[in-house]
């Protein structure tokens, strides 16, 4: 883990989920972390992960148009033929409960597995201070426990190629 994201991860008797903090921004301006040297900046293609997934270049756009444009609240993401692309996007003014809704698939009669950004967005009031609005983004592994076994590990070996691009 990086200086400037945490990791979380949470254990229900329905879902492990893999909940990483990629970024905390304000409106206004990105708060930034001191590198010695400054990190690889990826322009094209992003490395695969060991599972042979590799992630589009649509997922580091619409990624961008989240985080420095705002453009929309979430992003869900899903493996098919060997690539992770978005599947869906939450436009600005959708509910946490509809990011929920759009994560939660379902593959014939299973579960099925899926990668969430989502853009937090909250006031910050501190006491004495003036309240300002901040955000937070939010990398999401949901891997239901009743979810094909190959998926769940496919989808678990990959997120550290988003982790990493994001």
């Amino acid at each position: 883990s990086s200086p400037h994201t945490t990791q979380h991860t949470a254990h229900t008797p329905y879902c492990n989920i893999n909940t990483t903090l990629i970024a905390a921004t304000h409106h206004s301006h990105k708060v930034t972390t001191q590198h010695s040297t400054p990190p690889p900046v990826n322009t094209t293609t992003t490395t695969m992960a060991m599972s042979g997934v590799k992630l589009t270049e649509n997922c580091m756009t619409v990624y961008n148009d989240i985080q420095k444009g705002k453009k929309h609240t979430y992003a869900i993401f899903v493996i098919k033929n060997g690539e992770i692309d978005v599947e869906k996007l939450g436009e600005k003014g959708n509910t946490y409960e509809q990011f929920l809704e759009d994560l939660q698939q379902k593959d014939g009669a299973k579960d099925d597995c899926r990668y969430g950004v989502y853009d937090y967005e909250y006031k910050f009031a501190p006491e004495g201070g003036d309240a300002q609005f901040k955000s937070k983004i939010f990398l999401l592994c949901w891997c239901p426990d009743s979810s094909a076994i190959k998926k769940k590990m496919l989808y678990s070996s990959s997120f550290d190629t988003l982790k990493r691009a994001f």
